[in-house]
C-alpha cells in the first residue's frame, strides 16, 4: 500500500499485493446483465458514531481484496465487444479526509448530487481507460464521527456482491473467517447451468429509437437542476401497522416490501395528480434466491418485475398483485434466456445501447431497489458497527428509490428521486406519508433534518 499526503488530505492505493493470473483468478467475462449496467457506479455512506482507524481499515481492505481481486482489476472490452474485468490487482484508491460537518450535517448532504462524501467512481470512462473499479473515502468529521463513503463499478456485480465484499472485509479487520465468494470465468455461462429451460418469452432490455436515446442524453445533462432527492423515515410500528392493515384488506399475508411498495406508488400518484393514467413500478430481483444460488455468488443476478398500477386501484390490492408477481416470477417474469436470445438479433455489441424496459422515466415508471437484510448494520470495520447507512446520490435520474434499514437497522429509509416540483408536493404531504405513524412512535436514531 502505497500513499501520498496532502495536507488534511492522504490518498493511498489499496492492492491486495497479488494479482490474479496462475496462482489467482484470470480474467472474468461480464454477463448480459453486466454489460446493461456497465456505465453506472454505485455508491453508499455507512455512518459511524465512532472515529474507524484508517489504517486498520487498509490492512483489512487489502486482506479481502485477496479473496475479492475483480473489486481492485480493471475493466477492458475485446473485439467482439465482450466486457471483461482483469483482476491485475492495480488497486483501490483509498482517502482519508477531514470534513466540516457533523453527522447530522453529513447526513443532510445525502440528498445532494456531490455530497463530498463519496468518490465516485467514473463507470463510462472505465470501460475505455484503466480507471478504478473500487473507491474508498473516510470522512473524519468535526463533532468525532466519521463516515465512510463507497463507490464501485456495476458491472463488477450488484448490492449482493458489495454485501460479499464488505462482508469479507469486516472479517479481514475483525480476525473471523470470511464468506467463501462463487466466481465464474464466464459468468453467462456460469449462470446458464442454473436457469430453466424456458423463462417468460418477453426480454426485458429495448433498444431505444434515437429520439428516446436523445431525451434520455437531455435528461441526465439537466438531472441535477431538474429533480430532487427525498428520504422518508417509516418507524418499524408504523410499517407493521401498514403491513398488518393492507394484509387484513386483501386478505393474506403480504410482506412489508408489498406493503411499502404499493402504499408509496399510491402516495406518489395522489401528490403527483396520476388521475386516469396507468403508472408502472419496476422490483428488482434477487435471481440468487429465484435459481438457488450462493448468496456469495458475484455479479449481477438481477430481475425485474414490472406491475402496472392502474387507476382506481386499492393500495392493498396493488400489494396483493406484488405478492402473486412474486410468487409466479419464474414463470411470468424470469427473462434472462429472453434477453439473450434479443442480444443475439440485434448483435451483443450493441448491448450498451440497451436500456431496460422497466427504466422509463419519461413515463414516470417508478423503480423500487429494496437492499434491506443484508446485514451491512451488523458488519465492525476496525471494531466499530455503522450507526446508519444510506445510498449516494450519483445521478439524479428521476424515478429512482432505494429502500434501506434504517438507522441502528430500526425502521426502513426511503430514499428516492423526484422531478423537483412533485418533490416539493411529497414534502407537504406527511399525512398521506404516514397514516399509521402515532405520537407514541420513537423517532430515528440519527436522521437528516429534512427527513419526511
Amino acid at each position: 500500500m502505497a500513499g501520498t499526503l496532502a495536507s488534511d488530505t492522504e490518498t493511498r492505493t489499496v492492492r491486495a499485493g497479488r494479482p490474479g493470473g496462475p496462482s489467482g483468478p484470470g480474467p472474468v467475462r461480464c454477463s448480459v446483465g453486466d454489460l446493461l449496467l456497465a456505465d453506472l457506479p454505485v455508491s453508499v455512506v455507512l455512518f459511524h458514531a465512532q472515529p474507524l482507524d484508517p489504517d486498520a481499515l487498509a490492512a483489512g481492505l487489502a486482506r479481502a481484496l485477496e479473496r475479492l481481486p475483480e473489486f481492485a482489476g480493471r475493466l477492458r472490452t475485446d473485439d467482439r465487444g465482450d466486457l471483461w474485468i482483469d483482476p491485475d490487482d492495480s488497486g483501490v484508491p483509498f482517502t482519508v479526509a477531514d470534513a466540516p460537518y457533523t453527522l447530522t450535517e453529513a447526513l443532510d448532504r445525502m440528498v445532494l448530487p456531490n455530497s463530498g462524501l463519496v468518490d465516485h467512481v467514473r463507470a463510462a470512462e472505465a470501460r475505455r481507460a484503466p480507471l478504478p473499479l473500487l473507491t474508498v473515502r473516510l470522512n473524519r468529521l468535526a463533532d468525532g464521527t466519521c463516515a465512510l463513503g463507497v463507490s464501485w463499478h456495476h458491472a463488477v456485480g450488484d448490492m449482493q456482491t458489495f454485501a460479499l465484499l464488505v462482508r469479507t472485509w469486516s472479517a479481514c479487520t475483525e480476525g473471523t473467517e470470511p464468506p467463501e465468494p462463487v466466481r465464474a470465468p464466464d459468468r453467462d455461462l456460469h449462470l446458464d447451468a442454473h436457469l430453466p429451460a424456458a423463462d417468460c418469452g418477453t426480454p426485458s432490455l429495448r433498444l431505444p429509437d434515437p429520439a428516446e436515446a436523445a431525451e434520455l442524453r437531455r435528461a441526465v445533462a439537466a438531472a441535477g437542476l431538474a429533480n430532487r432527492t427525498v428520504q422518508i423515515w417509516f418507524s418499524p410500528a408504523e410499517t407493521e401497522r401498514l403491513r398488518a392493515a393492507h394484509s387484513a384488506e386483501a386478505g393474506r399475508r403480504l410482506s412489508t416490501n408489498d406493503a411499502l411498495c404499493a402504499h408509496l406508488l399510491h402516495v406518489l400518484r395522489e401528490v403527483d395528480g396520476a388521475g386516469d393514467e396507468e403508472q408502472t413500478l419496476t422490483v428488482p430481483v434477487n435471481l440468487r434466491r429465484v435459481l438457488g444460488l450462493p448468496d456469495t455468488t458475484l455479479g449481477n443476478l438481477l430481475g425485474e418485475i414490472r406491475l402496472p398500477y392502474r387507476p382506481g386501484t386499492p393500495p392493498a390490492r396493488y400489494a396483493a398483485e406484488l405478492r402473486t408477481a412474486v410468487e409466479e416470477f419464474t414463470e411470468k417474469h424470469l427473462s434472462v434466456r429472453s434477453n439473450l436470445r434479443f442480444l443475439e438479433r440485434i448483435g451483443r455489441d450493441r448491448a450498451a445501447a440497451c436500456l431496460p424496459v422497466g427504466f422509463d422515466p419519461s413515463r414516470r415508471t417508478l423503480t423500487l431497489s429494496n437492499w434491506c437484510r443484508l446485514g451491512l448494520q451488523d458488519l465492525p470495520l476496525a471494531g466499530q458497527r455503522p450507526l446508519a447507512f444510506s445510498p449516494a446520490a450519483t445521478l439524479q435520474l428521476p424515478w429512482t428509490s432505494w429502500l434501506v434499514e434504517g438507522p441502528r437497522g430500526e425502521g426502513h429509509l426511503y430514499t428516492l428521486v423526484l422531478p423537483a416540483r412533485t418533490a416539493a408536493r411529497l414534502r407537504g404531504a406527511a399525512a398521506l406519508l404516514h397514516p399509521h405513524r402515532t405520537p407514541a412512535d420513537p423517532g430515528p436514531a440519527v436522521a437528516p433534518r429534512k427527513l419526511l
